[in-house]
């Protein structure tokens, strides 16, 4: 099977008995063995078919622990994982919970996942802080990034960051400037970007130009690039996204995924299958290309930033 390259597998709907997401109807959860197998599943089906990226974090439920199992079975040095630190699942895989992960940007709880999170070495390449943000101080912690400089240093790693919310960009650009001894602290940034939110495009470009790598998460709006009744503001959308697929006879989601491909210099789009159906519809996103005309008419469906995220926020845990 041909090696991909281009799109990478984020594990955090493969950990956890739910995600924010939207669903037509709700999905019982069965049991952790159930989950486990179901999840190596996918990891299997993903390496079968060319898949050498694999996003984690220990805020995933199993998800970093399942990589850790299935990794050492590969014994494939072609395999990249990035994996985070900051957050802590606390839902014990209860569907009604009414906290699923809490978020801690401390020294000492990166040092605590740290201990864990350094046995994917040397599958791991990439190491994050996970959903930064300007109200953790995690962006003023010098200690924080002379640790995360010395791990990069001894075992040859790349530092990255996470961020998510309507000031994705104010954080981007503070975290750009990032130095330690004259140093850049952050190699790769991973940044939701999708056909509503394309904030991202208005950085992109100097990112690259920096030789910073780019990931790109909620490539499928956590669902709503799906026909979705209750979003009539995206009709347009729903609409281009049909007729692209069927001329590409692809699903709406391949057509998404193709969109973050033709649209920015990325180093990855990471597709968040849940199931092997999923991560296969997902994949033929690599089966063609957009036309120039075709990605200018997609990128008119973008929406402001405030109002992707206060959306986003309403969805719930499924």
């Amino acid at each position: 099977m041909k090696k991909n390259n281009q799109i990478g597998l984020g594990t955090a709907a493969i950990g956890r008995p739910s995600y924010i997401n939207i669903r037509q109807k709700k999905l019982a959860f069965e049991s952790k063995a159930s989950l486990v197998a179901k999840g190596l599943q996918v990891l299997d089906t993903a390496y079968d078919l060319g898949v050498r990226f694999f996003d984690t974090a220990p805020g995933y439920g199993m998800a970093e622990q399942l990589i850790i199992d299935w990794v050492n079975s590969k014994s494939d040095k072609d395999i990249k994982i990035a994996t985070k630190w900051g957050y802590t699942y606390v839902a014990d895989f209860k569907q009604d919970a009414k906290t699923h992960e809490v978020k801690e940007h401390s020294l000492s709880k990166l040092n605590e996942q740290w201990k864990v999170s350094k046995v994917l070495l040397p599958y791991l390449k990439i190491y994050q802080i996970h959903s930064a943000t300007l109200e953790t101080g995690v962006l003023k912690n010098q200690a924080i990034f002379k640790q995360l400089l010395t791990l990069k240093q001894e075992h040859a790693i790349e530092i990255g960051i996470t961020v998510s919310g309507a000031n994705q960009l104010e954080i981007l650009k503070i975290a750009l400037d990032l130095e330690v001894d004259g140093q850049q602290v952050f190699d790769v940034f991973q940044v939701t970007y999708n056909i509503f939110d394309q904030s991202l495009g208005a950085i992109a470009q100097e990112m690259v130009a920096q030789n910073k790598k780019l990931i790109i998460k909620e490539a499928l709006s956590n669902g709503r690039i799906f026909p979705n009744e209750k979003y009539p503001h995206y009709s347009n959308a729903y609409k281009t996204l049909h007729q692209l697929a069927m001329k590409y006879g692809v699903g709406v989601d391949a057509v998404a995924l193709r969109f973050c491909l033709d649209s920015l210099p990325i180093y990855k789009v990471l597709s968040g299958a849940a199931t092997e159906t999923q991560l296969i519809q997902n994949l033929k996103a690599l089966d063609f290309k957009l036309e120039k005309e075709e990605l200018e008419i997609m990128k008119t469906f973008a929406v402001q930033p405030e109002t992707y995220w206060a959306e986003r926020k309403r969805l719930a845990w499924n």
